[in-house]
Order: structure tokens, then sequence, then C-alpha cells
């Protein structure tokens, strides 16, 4: 099972190309100014990683700090924790809006942080591919920004695709294009099928995110068939969707397999955004002490396959990450309202939800069988 692998937070003073707070906030994140829904525990980054903010101490008397993604030892220690809690691998997120910027210091780092976080994979064994998240691509460019980032940066300058690491399936190397069919994504039928075929012929092994929704043109766009069937594994979308559906994975699994191909679910931990969507709700989808992520765990091992996304790592924007989070009030800033991981009344480690990753990762491979309920306790 991977998880997806976001790597975009930065902060001012962090050494970065960007050298400024990204992600976390516009400026300097302080009370009323913050783009992120769940707090990290940060408590196992060096003092190097770590960037004062503007909010109070925490609950627990501590400043408030927040991580660089550009930092070596954070990127590091991310895929450490892959390794000790079982998880197989990251998909590193390259998004469209970075590669259409030539020359820019956002690309830079995004190169930057792919090739630490190749030799970070390399360091604790884990595999890794690159998803492209075609976001800010346009129709015109779609085709062109993706082939000219494949050749001349992800298997020429960086060379990630020649490190052993680098997931293949059948003898090929991966590479996700996620938001083909997505409304509100770029691409044509034609421009989709054009770039999925062009890395076939490459010999490349090609998943596609699509909608939830991509059977039946529910929620995306209409006549993309096509391109769904020119996949060899189609991943759909599932966060935001509140409930765990197993129809919806058996159909889904069902439908692909009569067609030949592969099938990677979407599972996630919880959703919400209300710091930076006003009037959006707090604990918009709670995690439920694990039970929701695992839920969906068991309808996918339950629908017949045999891997899974997890979305995602360190997504605390819209508090999805399973890397360490803040367990209570204790870890989060005195003055603004963050999520916590016992939002839902029960008292859960930071660490919780690796450990439910890896538990999760176990239970779809077949290493272990399936139980209906969170096999692991709370904490550590």
């Amino acid at each position: 099972m991977y998880a997806g692998y976001q790597g975009w937070f930065a902060a001012k003073g962090d050494g970065s190309p960007l050298n400024a707070w990204t992600h976390w906030a516009s400026g300097t994140p302080a009370p009323g100014n913050e783009t992120f829904e769940l707090y990290p525990d940060v408590s196992a980054y060096p003092d190097s990683a770590l960037f004062q903010t503007g909010y109070a101490a925490l609950g627990n008397g501590e400043p408030a700090r927040l991580f660089s993604s550009y930092a070596t030892a954070v990127i590091d220690q991310h895929f450490k924790w892959m390794q000790q809690f079982g998880i197989d691998g990251a998909a590193l997120q390259r998004f469209g809006s970075d590669i259409a910027a030539t020359g820019q210091p956002r690309l830079q780092q995004r190169d930057d942080i792919h090739g630490k976080a190749r030799d970070a994979a390399q360091k604790y064994g884990r595999a890794f591919y690159i998803e492209y998240d075609i976001s800010g691509l346009s129709d015109t460019n779609l085709v062109s920004a993706l082939q000219s980032d494949w050749t001349n940066t992800v298997t020429g300058s960086l060379h990630l695709t020649d490190s052993p690491l680098y997931a293949h399936e059948g003898g090929k190397p991966v590479v996700e294009l996620w938001g083909l069919g997505v409304t509100n994504r770029a691409g044509t039928v034609e421009s989709c099928l054009e770039i999925i075929n062009w890395f076939k012929d490459k010999g490349v092994y090609v998943i596609g995110g699509v909608p939830r929704g991509w059977r039946t043109d529910s929620n995306a766009k209409a006549g993309f068939a096509p391109v769904y069937a020119a996949l060899n594994m189609v991943s759909p979308w599932n966060t935001g969707n509140p409930t765990v559906d197993q129809q919806l994975f058996d159909d889904d699994h069902a439908q692909l397999s009569a067609n030949g191909q592969d099938y990677q679910p979407v599972i996630y931990p919880g959703f919400a955004w209300s710091n930076w969507h006003a009037g959006q709700a707090r604990n918009q989808i709670p995690r439920k002490a694990g039970d929701f992520m695992w839920q969906q765990a068991v309808a996918v091992r339950k629908c017949g396959t045999n891997s899974a996304f997890i979305a995602m790592f360190d997504e605390y924007d819209e508090g999805t990450a399973i890397a360490p989070a803040a367990e209570d009030a204790s870890m989060i800033p005195s003055n603004q309202y963050f999520l916590t991981l016992d939002a839902d009344g029960t008292h859960v480690s930071s660490d919780f939800y690796l450990r439910l990753a890896g538990a999760a990762t176990k239970m779809i491979n077949g290493s272990t069988g399936i139980s209906t309920t969170v096999p692991i306790p709370p904490t550590d």
C-alpha cells in the first residue's frame, strides 16, 4: 500500500528555493492566518527543521513551531516511519503548476524534494513512484508539459526511475496521472489518450487517478470511458466520500477485472478544512478514532483487490494526514483552533494512524485475515 506524499510545506529561512512560508499559511502562520487544519506533532524533528510561528505556545508550554518539507531530516524521518510501520512506499506528488513553472523556484523546490525523497527511499528500503497531479495545467500544455518533465527531469536530470526502489509493475516503471476526467482539471479525451499512450509506448505502467463516479460519468467529465479503458490501473478518488461504500468498491473491481485492468482504491482517515474555508464545519468527516479508515480498508480487502492508496501521508491542510499529529489541546497553540486526534472523544497516540496504516497494509495484501474492528490499541 502506497501513501500519497505532498512534500509541500516550506518556511521562511529554511534554505529552500522558495524561502517563504508555503502551505502552512501565506506569510507567517498566526491566529487567523493559516491554510491547514490538523496540527502536526513535530517532536521527532531536529530544531534545524523547525520554524517559529506567530502563535502562542502550545498547551504544554512548548513553542508553536512547524516543519519544512525541504529539510532533509524531515524527509528522512518520513521514510523511516514508512519502514518502521510497514507502509510499502510513497507516491511522490508532482504538480502540474510546478512543472509548468520552468525556471522558477517552485519547480526547483519540487525537484530538490524529489531527489531527497529518492535518497530516503533507498536508505529505508521503501518504494516510490511519481504521481503527476495535473492541477495547474491547461488543455493546450497538458501533453507537452508532462512529456518534457518526464523526459528531461524525472528520467533525465533526477534519474528517479534508475533507482532500484522506483516502483515497477510487471517489470515496467510506474507513473500515475491524477485528475483524468475530473471536471475542473485539464484534458480532453484526445489529449488524455495521447499522454497515456505516450507513456505506455515508453514501457511505462500507467495508473489513472479518476473521479469516484468514473463508471457512470457521475460528477465527472462526460465521454471519458475510452480514457479509463486505456489505463493499466484505475484509482478512483474517494476522499470526501463520508460513507464506507462496499458496493462501490465491489462494482469498480468487477468492471476493471472484466476489462483486464488493475484496481487501486483510495482510503483516507478523515477530512476537514475549516481553518481556511470560512463557514465549513470543524471535524467535517470524523476519523472516529481510526474506525472510518479501518472500515474502508476492510471494504477494500473484501472487494478482492490486494492494493490501495492512502490519501495522504502528510496532508495537514485538509486534515487527511496519517503522519504524527497533535493528540489533544496540549499539543496545539493555545490561541488558535486546530483539529486534534481526540476530536471524537477517544485519546490516541500521535503515531496512531501510522500504526493503523501498517495494520491495513497487512490486511489488504493478505498477510493477515480480515478484522472487522480496529486491531491496534489507541496508544502505544
